[in-house]
């Protein structure tokens, strides 16, 4: 099962609770804005063990779709969280669908 999420804004957005509990093995990031590219930092965390990046700082044009293959890790209840962070480049909010299966 494939979840699907619009994205916005520049706040730290949680894209998967620690104990979802799902089975990711593969990311997709698109820049669906209509005209700007945004910069996308993508990573997991866990408490006391860390943050650990899929993507930092990457900048993603207009229309590009990231992928991640294989990328595989544990969301269970003693597992990791998914997050992101996006960043304008003008003044515009940034926006980017993201389907995580």
């Amino acid at each position: 099962m494939a979840l699907r999420n619009n994205i916005s804004g520049e706040l730290t957005q949680e894209l998967l609770a620690v104990g979802d509990g799902v089975k990711v093995t593969s990311i997709s990031l698109v820049n669906v804005h209509a005209t700007l590219p945004c910069t996308v930092d993508l990573y997991i965390e866990r408490s006391l063990v860390g943050k650990f990046y899929l993507a930092k700082g990457i900048e993603l044009p207009v229309g590009v779709t990231l992928m991640f293959d294989g990328a595989d890790f544990s969301n269970t209840a003693n597992g990791f969280g998914l997050f992101i962070k996006l960043t304008k480049s003008a003044s515009e909010t940034p926006i980017v669908d993201v389907i995580i299966s």
